[in-house]
């Protein structure tokens, strides 16, 4: 069996293509960096840590790799033969990997089934990607499909002597939607199949993203380093809490899961975000801010939803708030937001990107947080 995988970074090579080994898989790494990929075409085989008390390693064969701008025909070719292809690049690449994609769905000769699927911290991925495939294609096969994923791994930014070397958290989750599917879809190894996904995106996307996110911009707020020097201070552990207590009680509403059940999931998460053997630096969570304060995304959309049930997303505001205070120069969407508050102002800012109108108590809510964190920033709105 044979699997294709976008994206031979940290995730790539630490989750997703890991899994695909320990089901059979002979798996194909795609990616840009010529380093990674001619160290996995040599060795065809990188080892993984764990950051856990008992540090272990196990070693991942059976691979191999090809530059997608180097060799893009060899690319197109592994996909025509392929039995799987899954993705971790992040969201705003799937478009650029999609006309690849779509001229190895349509070389295939084979009648046996093609399973794409985009491991991306974001809804209905899968989905996204197939809208992305479908211009490139003259028709889409019938035995071609893309079920949602979602996908919960730490792993954070790292740099070894060895550049194929990566180390992960123990825990990992990954979900598959069976929708759609056939009945003789693939089993892949620590994967849970479900009708409907939806609920495990949100709790992941709303509990995970969320309390890393808000950690991340809270953190950087008061001049931390990591995340889990920022859970230290008492600050940004309440406002994580306060936010995913807020999150949960949403998600407790919408999909009705059990209420200590969901209490010790947030709880599991803040002790995963605390691991002083991971050591995940800010800069690392808190980029692509724009995106991450999209009007569907971790931040603005749960907070929204409370406020239309009635509920003040106090916490939420406050986190949002926090990632409208962020600066990293090295971040082209931080640099973006930066500039468009400088001359715009925060309420304009909060329309724009945000997609919140001015009357909006959510809006407001924002606003008065980040007016506290930034008393005289806003005097053009």
């Amino acid at each position: 069996m044979k699997a294709v995988h976008f994206g031979a970074g940290n995730i790539g090579r630490g989750f997703i293509g890991l899994q695909l080994v320990k089901s059979g898989y002979e798996v194909c790494f795609i990616d840009v960096n010529a380093q990674v990929v001619e160290a996995l075409q040599s060795r065809q085989s990188y080892t993984v840590g764990y950051a856990a008390e008992e540090a272990e390693t196990e070693t991942v064969s059976n691979v191999t790799a090809l530059n997608s701008q180097t060799e893009a025909e060899q690319v197109i070719e592994a996909i025509a033969t392929a039995d799987v292809v899954t993705t971790a690049v992040g969201p705003t690449l799937l478009a650029k990997i999609a006309p690849l994609l779509a001229k190895g769905i349509e070389k295939r000769s084979t009648t046996k089934a093609l399973y794409v699927i985009a491991c991306e911290n974001m809804i209905e991925g899968s989905s996204h990607l197939r809208q992305e495939v479908l211009p490139h294609l003259s028709t889409l096969p019938d035995n071609v499909f893309f079920p949602n994923a979602a996908v919960d791994r730490i792993v954070p930014l790292q740099h070894h002597d060895d550049p194929l070397y990566v180390e992960v958290e123990p825990f990992f989750e990954w979900v598959i939607e069976t929708r759609a599917l056939p009945e003789n879809h693939p089993q892949f190894a620590g994967v849970t199949y479900v009708s409907d996904i939806t609920p495990f995106i949100e709790r992941k996307l709303f509990t995970v993203n969320t309390g890393h996110a808000i950690a991340s911009y809270l953190g950087a707020l008061f001049g931390k380093e990591t995340i889990a020097e920022s859970l230290l201070d008492v600050r940004v552990r309440r406002g994580v809490q306060s936010a995913l207590y807020e999150t949960g009680w949403l998600l407790l509403e919408k999909y009705g899961f059990d209420p200590k059940d969901h209490s010790a999931y947030i709880q599991k998460n803040i002790k995963r975000f605390e691991n002083p053997r991971i050591h995940d630096e800010i800069v690392r969570v808190a980029r692509s801010p724009i995106r991450k304060l999209g009007p569907r995304d971790r931040l603005v959309k749960p907070a929204r939803e409370l406020m239309d049930r009635g509920i003040e997303a106090n916490g939420l505001a406050l986190g949002i708030a926090a990632a409208l205070t962020y600066s990293d120069p090295n971040d082209s969407e931080s640099s973006e937001l930066n500039t468009f508050i400088e001359k715009h102002g925060i309420r304009q800012t909060v329309t724009t990107y945000l997609g919140l109108e001015a009357e909006e108590r959510l809006s407001q809510l924002i606003v008065s947080q980040y007016e506290q964190m930034h008393p005289m920033t806003d005097s053009i709105a």
